[in-house]
């Protein structure tokens, strides 16, 4: 299945998981499907770069996927899978293809988001210590997945500006003080 039809389908199970173990779930599964696509990115990547440059270099923005990878793994670890989530397969197992990364890294970049959030709405919530402090470190280790993926969709496509902190395209551009 293509990227981008997993990345909608998890953030509509996002948007509609009501319980706190639903939350945990989808979370964990977008955490897990962020893992695998920015893997498959990777690799794409550094095919690209190879075939560019002939040589293997310090990797870019393969580099930068790999990174992504490796923070969503993190993440999906703090998040933890629900044990009563019905133990089937992750959502991630049906990817298949990374059909437009550039659009795919962008609702990448929002499903990542919307699952901090939905994070910091559960540690709010949060009745007991144990499940506050797993929403926090989780949140700590998806921020640090933010921010990667938002480096690597500025990689891909340097058109994204909206993902770069104002100072840095105003003074690029000659705009700001």
């Amino acid at each position: 299945m293509d990227a981008l039809r997993l990345i909608k389908s998890s953030r509509h199970g996002l948007t509609e998981a009501r319980s706190v173990p639903e939350v945990l779930a989808e979370c964990w599964q977008a955490c897990v499907l962020v893992e695998a696509v920015t893997g498959v990115a990777a690799l794409e990547l550094m095919e690209r770069e190879l075939l560019d440059r002939g040589s293997c270099g310090s990797g870019g923005a393969a580099a930068i996927a790999r990174a992504v990878a490796e923070a969503a793994g993190h993440a999906a670890a703090c998040v933890g899978r629900p044990p009563d989530d019905g133990g089937g397969p992750a959502r991630a197992e049906r990817l298949t293809v990374l059909t437009d990364a550039a659009v795919a890294l962008r609702e990448l970049c929002g499903l990542v988001q919307e699952t901090a959030e939905a994070l910091v709405v559960l540690a709010c919530g949060a009745g007991e210590q144990e499940l506050y402090w797993r929403c926090i470190d989780s949140v700590d280790a998806v921020a640090e997945c933010q921010d990667l993926a938002a480096q690597l969709l500025r990689a891909v496509d340097p058109a994204c500006r909206e993902l770069l902190p104002v100072g840095d395209w105003q003074q690029r551009d000659g705009g700001g003080s």
